[in-house]
């Protein structure tokens, strides 16, 4: 299986099934002498952790991860940071059912016409369990990145959007609410949205955005490796994700070339920034925002007609424990791949040009 690996100079491969022994990841390219602050990661992984509150799966897992190699004294030492994650509460028995029945829109049918098996038990290396991995190498470019802040947030549940300029939030009440929505009023209704979909037997999906601040000017390779491109390649790679646009997005099509553009002010920073701050595929050093689209969790509680893998029609429900929305433990995953994609882009920036 190709495709396990993402990064150039600072890079993430990650192995393991949702019903395997363990899942973990090799970090390859970390500097030496970076102080981390072990208790931040295992912070990060909490916040994607299944079973954390009544709107999430209620599967139990602690998600403690061991590192077995890059880090000595409380650094890292260059080496490639090996690290695992133990599996502990799988029930496999859940999924009996599926065995030999493509689920809708999930990666059952063509994961099986690909590779010729399938692993049913939770969509093996399919599963968003994979995530997990992510988050740890995630919340170690974080702590490289040291003065780049990013924040990501629950910005929609279905419909219902939030309407406040981000500009306006306070992020440091994202945890505040078990949805992490900065702002009280829609992280409510949100909550309230949510539930009753999960009495309904249903799924319902939502959108998370992202603001990324303290950004320094050129990051990002302007034909190819486009600063927005990777940005879009890496929330597109996480599972359920449908949709990505940075800056304007789409609205940006319905707009005049003179009301899109973003004028200078003298010290080089941008009246307004419709931009996003990317221009040219470069960081422009303005605030990045983008928002990252989530579609319904595929399993859902209710009769469904489906195939088997003899193309016989059989009748299917949903079992065992899911989200009823995956946004709000995809908080932490959005946050995480943000950080890879700026930690790889602030190393490669390094050989841009030689300095005199």
């Amino acid at each position: 299986m190709a495709g396990n690996s993402y990064g150039t100079l600072f890079k993430l491969t990650t192995f393991g099934e949702s019903h395997g022994p363990a899942i973990g990841g090799i970090i390859d390219g970390c500097p030496a002498g970076l102080a981390l602050d072990l208790e931040a990661i295992q912070k990060q992984l909490e916040r994607r952790k299944p079973g954390q509150s009544k709107i999430v799966t209620q599967r139990k897992e602690p998600d403690s991860v061991n590192f077995l190699s890059g880090i000595f004294e409380g650094k890292t030492t260059g080496t490639p940071i090996g690290f695992e994650i133990v599996n502990t509460n799988q029930k496999s028995k859940d999924y009996s059912h599926i065995k030999d029945t493509y689920r809708p829109s999930h990666a059952d049918f063509t994961y099986d016409k690909k590779y010729g098996n399938r692993d049913y038990r939770g969509g093996g290396r399919s599963s968003a369990r994979e995530t997990a991995s992510r988050v740890v190498a995630g919340a170690i470019a974080q702590q490289f990145l040291k003065d780049i802040r990013i924040h990501s947030f629950t910005s929609a549940v279905g419909d219902l959007e939030m309407t406040t300029p981000y500009q306006e939030l306070d992020f440091t009440q994202i945890d505040s609410n078990e949805v992490r929505c900065p702002d009280p009023a829609f992280a409510k209704a949100f909550i309230d949205k949510i539930k009753a979909i999960k009495k309904q037997g249903d799924t319902i999906g939502g959108v998370i955005s992202c603001v990324i601040e303290n950004v320094p000017v050129g990051l990002g390779e302007p034909v190819f490796d486009k600063l927005h491109a990777e940005l879009g390649k890496a929330m597109l790679s996480i599972n359920a994700v449908k949709g990505f646009e940075y800056g304007s997005g789409f609205k940006g099509a319905q707009m005049l070339g003179s009301m899109h553009n973003d004028p200078f002010n003298t010290d080089g920073t941008t009246k307004t920034n419709l931009s996003g701050g990317v221009q040219g595929g470069i960081s422009n050093g303005m605030d990045i925002y983008f928002k990252v689209a989530f579609k319904p969790v595929a399993t859902v509680m209710q009769k469904q007609m489906t195939i088997d893998s003899h193309g016989k029609t059989v009748e299917m429900q949903g079992k065992g424990r899911h989200d009823p929305c995956v946004v709000p433990r995809a908080v932490p995953i959005v946050d995480a791949m943000a950080a890879l994609v700026l930690a790889d882009f602030v190393l490669r920036d390094k050989t841009t040009r030689l300095s005199y």
